[in-house]
């Protein structure tokens, strides 16, 4: 989420014009594009351009572009990375039913046994009659479609790379920094601790944004309480840590892409946080790395995405395990999603809960805090995790 001083050096952007006409060559035969490209290809130029467009890759889309941009190419592809796609359908990530969780303390200690497994081997887990209507899941994607698909100068009054805006729409947060761009807008709300005015939020998604991160924080605090006892820990541990102090929403739009085959909707990563609950619409994309095989992670009505974050699987000394992820870019569209990103304070400074350790299960990390692990993610490298730095 780090700025990039790049927007606001405008002599820098003399090669503006003739970049917008390559982000927009409709019309334009494939040998003439292939030669531009191939002949007078500046990355930078075309990153600043698209950026200073302030309308996403919805806004590409809009203006009919019928090949994507270079920014947008994997020179090594998700999608050729060497790893299968699981064949078997039946294959999935566990789904946890928390009907009872907190009347029934027969069907709670079953919930976190599952919960237990769902963490150690596989990093996700679907949650369903989790206590969030339908309707209120179902609105909280229109909202954000409703923004996404809002007048691009609409929008324009919401892009910026301030990493200080509570609420602020881009493509791409480390645009300047990654090897390629993903195929994926965001509008994001900085809504914990400090929500921000209501002035701020967009009218076309303020009332359902608001009311949907109630609902999410509350759901958030209930697997919280499930994580720390499945750690066999206190109920309220992690919470007590901080677990659920700050509070982040992406809500992400993946627009139709005319060239899926040649980029990637999100890239392969795991999170940079505690937590992440993600509600998807019925659209798919989702792969989760389990066993060397991509998983698909069917949507499900109703249901909601709960995964590990790697702050998560460093606290607990890798007992609970943060696995990359992917999202694949699609002729259909758009997708959208909405990430719910728990963690700590920027500041604040953590290693792994001592509870967890032994003469037999000795630290694996050193303590960092949130700014150390932020400073060494992207250095890392895509589909690296940042953890491997603080190892011991």
């Amino acid at each position: 989420m780090e700025g990039d001083d790049l927007l606001t050096t405008k002599d820098k952007i003399a090669p503006q014009v003739a970049t917008l006409r390559s982000l927009n060559m409709v019309g334009t035969s494939t040998n003439e594009l292939e030669a531009e490209t191939v002949s007078s290809y500046d990355r930078q130029s075309e990153l600043m351009a698209f950026d200073d467009s302030k309308a996403g890759v919805q806004g590409l889309v809009e203006n009919g572009v019928r090949k994507i941009p270079r920014i947008f190419y994997c020179e090594h592809s998700n999608l050729s990375d060497g790893l299968t796609s699981a064949a078997n359908s039946e294959i999935s990530i566990p789904i946890i039913d928390l009907t009872g969780i907190h009347d029934d303390p027969i069907l709670r200690a079953d919930v976190v046994g599952k919960v237990r497994y769902a963490c150690e081997q596989w990093g996700f887990f679907h949650v369903i009659n989790h206590g969030i209507p339908t309707h209120v899941l179902d609105e909280m994607i229109k909202g954000t479609c409703r923004f996404h698909q809002q007048d691009a100068k609409v929008r324009r009054e919401y892009y910026t790379r301030d990493v200080n805006r509570k609420v602020a729409y881009l493509s791409n947060y480390t645009l300047y920094e990654d090897p390629s761009a993903d195929w994926r807008d965001t509008l994001a709300f900085s809504l914990a601790p400090d929500q921000p005015e209501a002035e701020e939020f967009p009218a076309v998604c303020r009332d359902i944004v608001i009311e949907y991160s109630r609902k999410i924080m509350v759901l958030a605090y209930a697997l919280f309480e499930l994580l720390s006892e499945a750690l066999s820990l206190n109920r309220f541990y992690l919470k007590e840590m901080g677990c659920a102090e700050v509070l982040l929403l992406l809500c992400h739009c993946y627009p139709a892409c005319p060239e899926p085959e040649l980029t990637m909707g999100n890239t392969k990563h795991s999170d940079g946080n505690i937590l992440t609950i993600l509600l998807q619409d019925m659209m798919g994309g989702l792969q989760v790395l389990h066993d060397s095989q991509w998983i698909e992670v069917p949507p499900m009505q109703g249901a909601l995405v709960v995964n590990i974050g790697d702050l998560l699987q460093h606290i607990t000394n890798d007992k609970f395990i943060s696995v990359q992820h992917r999202v694949l870019a699609k002729h259909q569209g758009p997708r959208i999603s909405v990430a719910s990103f728990f963690r700590t304070g920027i500041s604040k400074v953590f290693g792994p809960i001592k509870e967890l350790l032994s003469e037999d299960h000795p630290p694996v990390y050193r303590e960092i805090s949130l700014k150390d692990y932020m400073a060494h993610r992207y250095a890392s490298g895509s589909g690296t995790s940042a953890l491997l730095h603080f190892k011991l």
